[in-house]
């Protein structure tokens, strides 16, 4: 944020009494007011206050074919993998499928355009007899509610991912929070 001297002046001005401070000393002291609220501010928020509570969520036993129409029809690029019980197993992704039928060594769409193209249709029928467990990243990296959104964002960074589950104390599905959930934070208005 930047702070004119003129702004300080004025400031300084509207302050009763004497105060025995130069401009320039007014400056760093606000500087450093601003980042320590700032960050107190940030260090405050959680995942509870972000969190999305409606979360389409699969099955480890749901088929491919399901869990692809689920997910275009939906408009989002990955979910989480539930067991019987309701815990967190794993997380599918468009990653996930584009492995699945170019291999680890896919970095984009067009490496999996090409796969489609050499192999003429027997993708298609590999991929129809797998379920979600056989191609889904496990295990699901996760966060508890009260994990700060500082916290969340540094996860995102560390381990190269767009969405994060939040659990319970068991494991159990509260809630999803993704990089665009994050965008929509007061962040933005902060800097």
């Amino acid at each position: 944020m930047l702070i004119s001297e003129d702004d300080i002046y004025a400031a300084m001005k509207e302050l009763p009494g004497y105060i025995d401070i130069t401009p320039g000393d007014f400056k760093e002291l606000y500087v450093h007011a601003y980042q320590h609220a700032l960050q107190k501010i940030v260090g405050s928020l959680t995942a509870e206050q972000f969190m999305n509570r409606k979360v389409i969520a699969f099955n480890r036993k749901t088929t491919l074919d399901e869990a692809a129409r689920v997910m275009a029809e939906n408009n989002f690029s990955g979910a989480p993998v539930i067991d019987d019980a309701g815990t967190v197993v794993g997380i599918i992704s468009e990653k996930d499928f584009m492995y699945c039928i170019a291999g680890k060594g896919a970095q984009s769409f067009l490496s999996v355009i090409l796969e489609f193209i050499r192999c003429s249709g027997g993708v298609t029928q590999t991929i129809g007899s797998k379920k979600v467990a056989d191609i889904m990243s496990s295990p699901a990296i996760t966060i508890t509610e009260t994990t700060t959104v500082v916290d969340i964002i540094n996860l995102f960074s560390e381990h190269a991912i767009n969405r994060v589950p939040v659990v319970d104390e068991s494991g159990g599905l509260c809630g999803i929070i993704t990089r665009a959930d994050l965008l929509k934070t007061p962040l933005s208005l902060l800097s």
